[in-house]
């Protein structure tokens, strides 16, 4: 089970800077993110989400890699391969992509940018779903 956590920053930057040293201690395998997101709200009271896994680049790669294969295998009945290779990965990424876009992963937007508007201008907020912890492990806690 995750847990959800949310912890506001005066500045625009501090979100980046915490998720940059939770990423650290991701690779060290001292934390287990599900998902992260970062909300800033600039001077004109807007929010901007960037969120941590980009499901436009991953669809888009396994649209590619499944329309490359899809499109070899029309190719061989056409006698052309080649021709299918190329047009299946261009297609295949396109919808890939597209489909990516689409698609919400792990923290809902919407509740990010209700919550972002509450935040102070010139304010962010790191938000993070996670799996699992090891408090008490690594020299960050000294």
């Amino acid at each position: 089970m995750s847990e959800l956590v949310v912890v506001g920053f005066d500045k625009t930057d501090d979100a980046d800077r915490v998720l940059t040293e939770l990423n650290k201690l991701r690779r060290e395998y001292l934390i287990d993110l599900a998902d992260a997101v970062v909300a800033v709200r600039d001077t004109d009271g807007k929010v901007q989400i960037k969120q941590s896994i980009s499901m436009v680049g991953h669809g888009a790669s396994y649209g590619a890699l499944s329309g490359a294969l899809w499109g070899t295998l029309i190719g061989f009945l056409f006698l052309n391969p080649l021709a299918g290779l190329a047009v299946g990965s261009a297609v295949g990424a396109g919808t890939g992509a597209l489909s990516g876009s689409l698609v919400d992963y792990g923290i809902d937007d919407d509740f990010i940018r209700e919550l972002g508007e509450t935040l102070t201008p010139d304010g962010s907020a790191l938000f993070l779903l996670v799996r699992k912890a090891q408090p008490g492990k690594g020299s960050w806690l000294s």
